[in-house]
């Protein structure tokens, strides 16, 4: 083993200790509201979803007792979620919650500290807004927005609050990506120079909930609350329930599932979006009334906005249709490649000495090794449960909560993750090349900014 290979190993993990308590100082703003070891964090459940129950509110009583957190009430919109999101909680920690009607509810009786936010995709940017208004603290699911609009309103109340913030990108708290991570920032792995990344599963019923539609009401629910700024149109149970078929609810493919990879894009190289993307998709084989694609490509140009001779091209598919090939996560160098899916550095595919030397060049391939012996599996069946990087990422949020310290998972990196989102879904509705406005902080597509 290279002397440089075993430094590499010290620092990351030296690094990957510190995963769990923030890596960056507190704001000014947040300095003031550090808690102390005795007082209890009281914490809201906006939302009581799928994701609530199987994954967030399993990963948050795993570590509750010992960072002396508690969760006092759920609000939701809808009565029947409400009911059974209490009667969840009380079964697993044998207290009687409130159960709140509504969010404004929750917040006015002020009986929280900080809120996890699991609501639909659309909403998360403007729950996040209410959440920051109140002063409380912010645990919320990734995507961070659909529309530009929404995101910059998202991100200015963050920043202007001061509250503690972490996007549910739970592979900022996943070991492998942290060694990923310092591996590519210490130069060994050479400039990247293509990334490919796909998700497939063959999952007809993924986001379908047709038991449930059938049996929701409208006068069960706030319909009216539900849709926020979105443009106003009849009750449909499809679009509460199954939110994620329908844009503009939901952009699908690429805010629920791209968002956590092109999120390691923005990490790793410290860009903070594409300097353009074209996409195409449709919908190609479940035709149940849906709106978003079941199969998407989207190509991204990434690098330097002032230098457009340097930079490198990610390649994102996904599919409904196929499980073939589950998830894929390769960065590509001169010298070979990083996989996220084996979690292994290796020379795959990198410039051999004997062919350099007859071009006058010189081979870096790369030496081979695993990036973490501890690394997680990413999950893509429907319910991913309260994997390793979720109870990681959740305990990173409770400590930050403590310490005030920026979390794993900051605005930025929700802010970042949704234009790269927002290009991808410009580019897939309109079929032009989308780009971004730096001034504006506005996607285009083709030369007009892009909204629904």
């Amino acid at each position: 083993m290279s002397k440089g290979r075993r430094i590499f190993i010290k620092n990351t993990a030296l690094a990957s200790g510190g995963i769990a308590l923030g890596m960056h100082t507190m704001s000014a703003k947040s300095y003031g509201r550090i808690l102390g070891a005795n007082d209890r964090v009281r914490v809201g459940i906006a939302g009581f979803s799928n994701r609530a129950k199987g994954a967030l509110i399993p990963a948050f009583l795993g570590h509750h007792k010992k960072q002396n957190f508690e969760i006092v009430g759920v609000s939701d919109i809808w009565n029947r979620r409400r009911d059974e999101g209490a009667a969840f909680l009380k079964d697993k920690t044998g207290n009687k919650v409130k159960a709140w009607r509504n969010h404004d509810e929750m917040y006015e009786e002020n009986k929280i500290d900080a809120v996890i936010i699991s609501t639909p995709d659309f909403q998360h940017a403007l729950h996040t807004v209410q959440a920051a208004n109140a002063k409380k603290d912010v645990y919320v699911e990734k995507p961070f927005a659909e529309t530009m609009e929404d995101a910059r309103v998202g991100k200015k109340a963050v920043e202007e609050s001061g509250i503690v913030f972490q996007i549910g990108s739970q592979r900022r708290s996943g070991k492998n990506y942290h060694a990923a991570n310092d591996y590519i920032k210490s130069g060994k792995f050479g400039d990247i120079v293509m990334v490919e990344m796909s998700w497939n599963v063959n999952q007809p019923d993924r986001w379908r909930l047709p038991k449930l539609t059938s049996e929701i009401k409208e006068s069960d629910t706030d319909w009216k609350r539900y849709l926020m700024n979105r443009p106003y149109e009849a009750w449909d149970p499809r679009k509460y329930l199954e939110y994620r078929l329908f844009w503009p609810f939901s952009s699908g493919i690429p805010g629920q599932w791209m968002s956590h990879q092109i999120d390691t894009v923005h990490w790793f190289t410290g860009l903070n979006h594409p300097r353009s993307v074209a996409a195409n998709g449709g919908i190609y084989l479940w035709k149940d009334g849906r709106k978003n694609y079941d199969t998407m490509t989207a190509v991204f140009d990434y690098g330097p906005l002032d230098d457009l001779s340097k930079g490198f091209q990610v390649v994102y598919s996904s599919r409904f249709t196929n499980s073939a090939g589950g998830t894929k996560e390769i960065y590509y160098s001169n010298g070979g490649e990083l996989n996220l899916d084996t979690n292994k550095v290796s020379p795959n595919g990198g410039l051999k000495a004997s062919h350099a030397n007859k071009m006058g060049m010189q081979a870096n391939q790369l030496e081979e090794f695993d990036l973490s012996e501890s690394a997680t599996k990413v999950v893509t069946s429907a319910n991913t449960g309260a994997d390793n990087m979720t109870s990681l990422h959740m305990l990173n949020w409770m400590e930050c909560v403590r310490s005030r310290k920026e979390t794993n998972g900051p605005i930025d990196a929700a802010y970042n993750h949704s234009i790269a989102n927002i290009m991808t879904t410009a580019a897939l509705r309109t079929g032009l090349k989308s780009t971004f406005d730096e001034k504006a902080q506005d996607v285009l597509a083709g030369n007009t900014v892009f909204k629904y």
